[in-house]
């Protein structure tokens, strides 16, 4: 077993997005090749309506695809092909946008006016870029839950993982996508598969990744198992954690615990031309996206 060693942490930063929707990025539109085969990863998390609810009107999607996962209020979304649903908590969305789409999301909070959740993008291999659109829309009851004796639970959104197999499939970057929590005080040793990128988003109390070494927005210095934990080694709420090579994650909870996302992937290791929400491998591409996305020509019939 070889533990994989922490490349770098950092804190999400605010950024505002869509029809004005308040948001944190933890990584995007930086260099494609450092976390391939994931190229954004948004943090929603509001308690503000005022800051959400304009949404995300009509935009392009094309050669990538987008995981949203919701963990409080919920998401309306339609596209040009005449899809339409909605995300309510714990439910989750992978799209494909493939050849490409115009699509919408629109969230509404709960009770309390909480909307939270995540986006994530995964870029799709050259072969891959102009293939049909598709959904696959997971409701929250439809993930496997594993619970440790511990205390530890992990909800397995895509991938397999200590025996469960999440439900969304056939995904190009063949992803690992899991929701963990570990008690205070538990150290975890998490596998992860030795030839794909990982990394770790906290979004719940705090903890010690094997490595960490860089400020995590954590306030105060706490024991962590019997061992005195300095304050720069704890990754807190909004932590981005970049995993370097092994084959597992070891993880050691805080005294409230923590929650994290761990998503791994397959690199694809192909050029990258970027815009917005189209992905393609050339700037030729991207350029005739644009053109067709002017004169009407942007959206292909299935086949």
């Amino acid at each position: 077993m070889s533990i994989r060693p922490v490349k770098s942490t950092s804190l999400a930063q605010p950024t505002i997005e869509g029809a004005g929707v308040h948001l944190h990025r933890a990584f995007g539109f930086q260099d494609p090749t450092e976390l391939d085969p994931f190229l954004l990863f948004d943090d929603f998390r509001n308690d503000i309506p005022e800051m959400y609810t304009d949404g995300f009107p009509w935009h392009p999607h094309r050669g990538i695809e987008t995981i949203t996962y919701v963990l409080s209020g919920e998401v309306d979304h339609a596209d040009s092909l005449g899809n339409e649903g909605k995300l309510a908590a714990g439910d989750v969305q992978w799209m494909t946008s493939g050849s490409g789409i115009l699509h919408q999301e629109m969230p509404r909070g709960n009770a309390n006016g909480q909307m939270h959740g995540f986006q994530l993008w995964a870029n799709l291999p050259r072969d891959l870029k102009m293939t049909t659109p598709r959904y696959q829309d997971v409701e929250a009851k439809e993930i496997p839950v594993i619970q440790e004796d511990d205390g530890t639970v992990v909800k397995v959104i895509v991938g397999n993982f200590w025996g469960k197999t999440g439900p969304v499939d056939g995904i190009a970057a063949d992803p690992q996508y899991l929701d963990v929590f570990v008690p205070a005080g538990v150290k975890k040793i998490l596998p992860v598969d030795t030839y794909r990128r990982a990394f770790a988003y906290v979004f719940e109390g705090a903890g010690v990744f094997a490595g960490a070494s860089a400020p995590s927005g954590v306030l105060l210095e706490k024991e962590v198992m019997g061992e005195e934990v300095n304050i720069r080694d704890l990754s807190g709420n909004r932590t981005l954690v970049k995993f370097d090579t092994g084959d597992s994650v070891t993880v050691q909870a805080g005294e409230e615990g923590i929650r994290f996302l761990l998503i791994s992937g397959k690199p694809i290791e192909e050029p990258v031309a970027w815009h917005g929400p189209i992905v393609m491998n050339t700037q030729e591409e991207l350029q005739t996206a644009f053109k067709e996305l002017r004169n009407g020509t942007f959206i292909r019939p299935a086949h």
